[in-house]
């Protein structure tokens, strides 16, 4: 899942961003509102973090030309402000949720996790594909019961393509969801760890769930 956050106090946008990485999310940081109003319609991002007060565009402008544009991508505002009046003023111009600073480390996290489980329609962080469970709040995989290590790069894909149980994700769809601007990695990595979640998921059982669409991409499904 990828994730954009815009924050301009360098050493809290460093915590965030770091702590989403080592949660398995690939994390774009800016700390500028125009800078994100660009990202933010370049690229297809399952949550962002949105800070209030920013230098140049502030988080409330970023939010509005995020709705503007038609995009419904879960957005998590951050202010030290506690008045009631901000809140409102947020959630009426298409915020999600709001945070107020200082803040807990896990209860953002919770937060995040649960705005892209909304934005993938999902109520609980248990994920089921035939005999496949995926926890993505523990970032565990078992299939009939018995757990699957993943690495997390492996896991980051899985997850991906279980949101998306019974559609074609192409290859861009992948790269553009799991991997951040930083990441200098080839496109063709994709395909190497579709190989290497084959290997761990489907090799030792008799319903492939994995299948390729030739020509289209990959699904997820216990339908062959």
């Amino acid at each position: 899942m990828r994730i954009l956050v815009v924050e301009d106090h360098a050493s809290l946008a460093r915590s965030i961003a770091n702590g989403l990485r080592e949660e398995g999310f690939a994390v774009d940081l800016t700390a500028d509102g125009d800078e994100a109003m660009q990202w933010s319609k370049l690229n297809p991002y399952d949550c962002v973090v949105l800070d209030v007060m920013l230098p140049g565009k502030d988080g409330w402008t970023v939010l509005q030309h995020i709705r503007r544009q038609g995009s419904n991508v879960p957005v998590l505002m951050l202010t030290a402000r506690d008045a009631v009046d901000d809140r409102v003023k947020g959630l009426n111009l298409g915020a999600d949720d709001y945070l107020v600073k200082p803040f807990a480390w896990e209860e953002m996290l919770a937060r995040v996790r649960a705005l892209v489980r909304r934005g993938h329609d999902k109520k609980t962080p248990t994920i089921q594909v035939g005999d496949l469970e995926i926890d993505t709040a523990s970032k565990s995989v078992k299939r009939s019961g018995r757990p699957i290590a993943l690495s997390g790069r492996e896991y980051a894909l899985l997850e991906y393509l279980a949101h998306r149980e019974g559609r074609v994700v192409s290859r861009g769809e992948i790269w553009d969801h799991i991997y951040d601007q930083a990441d200098e990695t080839t496109s063709n990595v994709v395909d190497v760890y579709i190989g290497y979640l084959r290997n761990k998921i489907d090799r030792d059982f008799p319903t492939k769930l994995i299948h390729t669409r030739r020509g289209l991409g990959y699904i997820l499904s216990a339908q062959s």
